[in-house]
């Protein structure tokens, strides 16, 4: 694709939707897959981050910098990659080698800054601000919104009918786009089940508590979903959207995931299979749908070498 054609034409692309066996889960009833994990940057993140990088461009950039621990990061090299303008990417000191290495890959520079993604969040704005770059949040824009609510939008287009959307929660990014392509495509009465694992459960905790709550640590082995603190959109679509939130342990993700991996042939991360993860975990709140729709939506930061440390690290 030319830079011209990048700055023009959506940068993700129209994912496979896959129907599942009834036997597949406890649930009983067939599942439908949005596979997010196919996207070309291996996960959902290309929808909303490749929007905002090219309006960002489109206004004229001429650098982007993001902070992240791993699949918003390689969304914005992609970007970059595509429309022509270097790319900075900050990952604290806890994002893995492997994912410093397939960022740096896509010809992004990779820089390791703080202990946290708060840290790494601080520099990377200061360092776009100092650079004259623009910087790309990874959950927390409308534009990203905008961009991830095409989901539903695809899912609308091919005429297959769904009565609830099951989805991993971290910043709350996709969750807020997700509810907005319910809203424009009429649906706004349709439920989120908003998953979390133990440990990464911002969402979860401030909806118990009335309000936005920073959990002081993430302790899930899901880190792509350790944001402590969840968007204000989010939170604050949680008390007008049907939205139901649930949680699961790491367990439960991590043998999800494999189960998927089995059944799809496709690997996916911890964070993803807390999505995953409901239909046996969490059945009997799914009782009264007849179609879900699960976004399945990826992530890099898995390997067979990592599954089995997280193997053998809850076991």
């Amino acid at each position: 694709m030319s830079v011209i054609a990048a700055a023009q034409r959506p940068l993700h692309i129209r994912t496979p939707l896959l129907r599942s066996l009834a036997s597949y889960s406890a649930f009983g009833k067939p599942l439908l897959f949005k596979m997010e994990a196919l996207q070309p940057s291996g996960s959902f993140k290309m929808r909303g981050i490749g929007r905002l990088s090219q309006q960002a461009v489109k206004d004229g950039a001429s650098a982007l910098y993001c902070a992240s621990g791993g699949n918003a990061g390689i969304a914005v090299a992609f970007s970059g990659k595509a429309l022509g303008v270097p790319v900075t990417i900050v990952v604290p000191e806890t994002t893995a080698a492997d994912v410093r290495e397939r960022i740096a890959a896509t010809g992004a520079r990779v820089t390791v800054h703080g202990s946290a993604f708060d840290e790494a969040d601080a520099y990377a704005r200061q360092a776009a601000e100092r650079e004259g770059a623009v910087y790309i949040h990874p959950f927390d824009h409308p534009l990203l919104w905008e961009g991830h609510a095409s989901l539903i939008d695809e899912v609308v287009e091919d005429g297959t009918p769904f009565d609830c959307v099951i989805a991993s929660v971290g910043g709350g990014g996709l969750m807020a786009g997700l509810i907005e392509g319910l809203h424009r495509n009429g649906l706004s009465h349709v439920p989120l089940i908003a998953v979390e694992t133990e440990g990464a459960d911002s969402l979860a905790k401030s909806i118990e508590a009335g309000e936005r709550i920073t959990l002081p640590a993430i302790t899930s082995i899901a880190t792509s979903l350790g944001a402590r603190t969840v968007a204000a959109r989010a939170f604050d679509l949680a008390q007008t959207h049907p939205v139901i939130s649930l949680t699961v342990t790491d367990a439960d993700a991590l043998a999800a995931l494999v189960k998927f991996a089995d059944a799809h042939r496709v690997l996916v991360e911890p964070a993803c299979g807390a999505a995953l993860a409901v239909a046996d975990g969490h059945a009997e709140r799914l009782s009264r749908f007849e179609n879900p729709l699960v976004v399945v939506c990826g992530g890099i930061g898995v390997s067979l070498e990592k599954l089995d440390q997280w193997r053998s690290r809850i076991a």
